[in-house]
């Protein structure tokens, strides 16, 4: 149960947020990306490697990651080098690319795995039909990240999400292909989940000559 605002001790009562860091977690490096791939492949954790694999490639929302189904990925023996899914929040599809890095991992958890078509990727532990729960999900991110030296108050689900968005946009400068990547329905999303400045405007206003 929690406090009225009337309650004698509301005044004296913390806020929820103090001592925690709130904001955008921060997107992945590349050497952090394969620093947690070895670490991963080092622990023999094919679910956790396919699993944080498919994180950074489908640049999913937690909630559609743990959804997807074997079918959605596997076309025939192999997997495949595209996908599309339905997405929670904005009810839309939204395609990504599957880069060999990935499909090899989920090839080799599937294997591992079994399981027909119609059941999820990533199975809950305690009911095989079921999917697994996006708080696991997130336990198992702060796991990997913290393996590696990085502090799980600044690194979470959303930072595998942002992490390839984020370097195609410092690569490319297309905002327009990042917020069809991350299935954004509008720009603006898209400009302030990137954290986009005036001066990363300017800097590339002045890389480009004319």
């Amino acid at each position: 149960m929690g406090h009225a605002i009337y309650d004698p001790g509301w005044e004296d009562r913390p806020a929820w947020n103090v001592g925690r860091k709130l904001g955008a977690k921060r997107p992945l490096l590349p050497k952090q990306v394969w620093a947690v791939r070895f670490f991963l492949e080092q622990e023999h954790r094919l679910r956790d490697r396919a699993l944080f694999d498919l994180a950074i490639d489908s640049k999913l929302r937690g909630c559609d990651l743990v959804k997807i189904k074997i079918e959605e990925l596997v076309s025939g023996a192999r997997i495949r080098q595209r996908a599309i899914v339905i997405q929670q929040k904005t009810g839309r599809p939204v395609q990504f690319e599957l880069l060999e890095p990935a499909r090899t991992s989920l090839l080799q958890w599937l294997e591992r795995r079994g399981g027909s078509l119609e059941e999820y990727v990533f199975p809950s532990r305690t009911d095989r039909l079921a999917h697994l729960s996006t708080r696991q999900y997130a336990r198992l991110v702060d796991d990997s990240v913290t393996a590696i030296g990085l502090r799980p108050d600044e690194y979470g689900t959303h930072s595998l999400r942002r992490t390839k968005a984020a370097l195609i946009y410092k690569q490319t400068g297309n905002l327009r292909a990042v917020q069809i990547l991350l299935g954004h329905t509008k720009i603006e999303t898209t400009v302030r989940y990137l954290g986009i400045e005036v001066e990363d405007a300017l800097a590339l206003a002045e890389a480009t000559e004319l």
